[in-house]
Order: structure tokens, then C-alpha cells, then sequence
């Protein structure tokens, strides 16, 4: 047996290994999110929505006693991080600066809390899904709700108003220049409600996707011993290759087989495949 066909015998072998949607054990049922639409394929009136910088870390969700991921686990933070926090849910982002989400995943994740990491983080607060009031009035009491906090760690995300699409581009151009990942609409009008729907939009550079590892496909010449692409799988069942975007080190420990990762890509083929899909992250949960 060559050492190609033994490879691919490998690889074969990890695809009939591997059980499509298996279940992610949480601590809790997911929190009541509210979530995001594209706004590409939105039909949208700018004079109707309040637009913010989409932060690049991990969704929270904060309970009144304690911080939980979009899946529902238990955010094991220092007690000083959430000591006076406010009793009602807020919604947010734990954000560690623009291009540090690694850095924030591997804070959150881990169970024994590190005081140090945790120094770096902040929680950016975008809406307050408990509050009965459209978003006018949600983002009103939010700003009311923490200023008055002695800390900085717990902060309410800046909202503005854009003209016209000229300006949502210059946003956006101006958050993708200084390293941030894109914008986010808020239908000033829209009630919270844990659905996926128009009332909240995402708009970035690129587009972006999930997909399911499926197997690892070896690298050849300076990546030979290392990951050369992911076979990946998205949720209707459209299997192609991600090769790119990967660090040396990512290369040699791929995100595992089973998991989920975050990829761009500019558009699809006639086919359904992903054109120029790049690696972005391991989704954390």
C-alpha cells in the first residue's frame, strides 16, 4: 500500500467514524438569545436602525448570577469579575481587544479562572433581552443601567446612527481598517425576542460560515508531518476543503475531528461550494 492510498484509507475511515449533529452536552438549556440575520440578504430601511462595531470574542449571556455561553454552559469567571453586577440579564460579548479572540477563548474555557487573563476582558453589553420596551427604550436603559458602574470591565457598547448606505460603507471600512471584524444593526422598533430574524443584522467584509471537521487531509512538502486542509461539512450537507488560514501551530494540532469551525469565503459556486474558504476560528462551544 502506497503511502497516498493509506492516507486516504485514513481518511475515509475518519468520515464513517464521525456522527453528524451529535449532541454538545451543556450545563443548561441555551440561554434566550436573540440572533442575527445577514444583512445582505436583508430588505433594510437605515433610518430605522441603531448600528455598532460587532466585537470579536465570545457571546454571553449574563442570568443575574452568572455568565453563561450561547450553549448554556457556565462561564467559570473570578468572583470579583461579576461582584455588583446588575440582577437583570444582559446580553454581550466578553471581548479582549480587536484580533485577541484566541486569547479570549482559552480564558473562557478554562474551569480553574485565571486572574491574570481575566484582567484583559471586558464584558460589552449590546441589549438587555429581560426589558419589555422596543430597542429605543432598551438602549436607553442600558446607558442609564452602567455608568453608574464603579468598574470598567462591564461596559455598554456605542451605538450611531448611518445616513445611507455611503456611510454604513465608510463604517464599516473604518472598523475593518483598525482591525475590527464588522458592524451590527439593532431595528430601533424591535422587541428582544430568542429568534433568529431582521430585528438584529450582522454586516462584515467577507462572509462567513459554520462547518463540521470531518477529517484531517495531510499537508504535503514544507506542511508534510503537519495539517495540509480540513474536510469540513456544513449543516446541508455540502462537504469541501478549508486549507488556508491556518498558523504553523494550528497545522500541527487541527481543531479536532467532530468540532466546529468558522470559515470566510467571498461567494458560492454553481454547486454550493464555498469559493476561496479560509480558516477563522474553532468555535468555542
Amino acid at each position: 500500500m502506497t503511502s497516498t492510498t493509506a492516507a486516504m484509507t485514513l481518511v475515509m475511515a475518519a468520515i464513517a467514524s464521525v456522527t453528524v449533529g451529535a449532541p454538545v452536552c451543556a450545563e443548561a438549556a441555551p440561554p434566550p438569545l436573540l440572533l442575527a440575520n445577514d444583512y445582505e440578504d436583508a430588505r433594510v430601511d437605515l433610518s430605522r436602525y441603531w448600528v455598532s462595531e460587532k466585537y470579536d470574542g465570545v457571546r454571553a449571556y449574563w442570568d443575574g448570577t452568572k455568565l453563561l455561553t450561547r450553549a448554556g454552559n457556565t462561564i467559570h469567571a473570578p468572583e470579583w469579575f461579576t461582584r455588583d453586577w446588575p440582577d437583570t440579564p444582559l446580553d454581550g460579548e466578553l471581548w479582549a481587544g480587536r484580533g485577541q479572540f484566541e486569547r479570549v477563548t482559552a480564558t473562557v474555557r478554562d474551569l480553574d479562572p485565571d486572574d491574570t487573563a481575566w484582567r484583559r476582558i471586558r464584558f460589552m453589553v449590546f441589549d438587555l433581552p429581560a426589558h419589555g420596551g422596543t430597542f429605543n427604550e432598551r438602549l436607553d436603559a442600558l446607558r442609564m443601567l452602567l455608568p453608574s458602574q464603579s468598574f470598567d470591565w462591564l461596559r455598554a457598547v456605542d451605538h450611531l446612527r448611518v445616513a445611507d448606505e455611503t456611510a454604513l460603507s465608510h463604517q464599516l471600512a473604518k472598523i475593518a481598517r483598525a482591525g475590527g471584524e464588522g458592524l451590527m444593526l439593532h431595528r430601533e422598533d424591535s422587541l428582544y425576542r430568542a429568534e433568529r430574524s431582521d430585528d438584529l443584522l450582522k454586516l462584515k467584509p467577507y462572509q462567513d460560515a459554520e462547518a463540521q471537521v470531518i477529517a484531517h487531509l495531510p499537508g504535503q512538502g514544507k506542511y508534510a508531518g503537519m495539517l495540509g486542509a480540513l474536510l469540513v461539512r456544513n449543516p446541508d450537507g455540502t462537504q469541501f476543503r478549508i486549507g488556508t488560514g491556518f498558523t504553523d501551530e494550528q497545522r500541527r494540532q487541527p481543531p479536532p475531528v467532530g468540532s466546529w469551525v468558522t470559515y470566510s469565503y467571498q461567494n458560492l459556486t454553481a454547486r454550493g461550494i464555498p469559493r476561496f474558504a479560509r480558516f477563522l476560528r474553532t468555535r468555542p462551544d
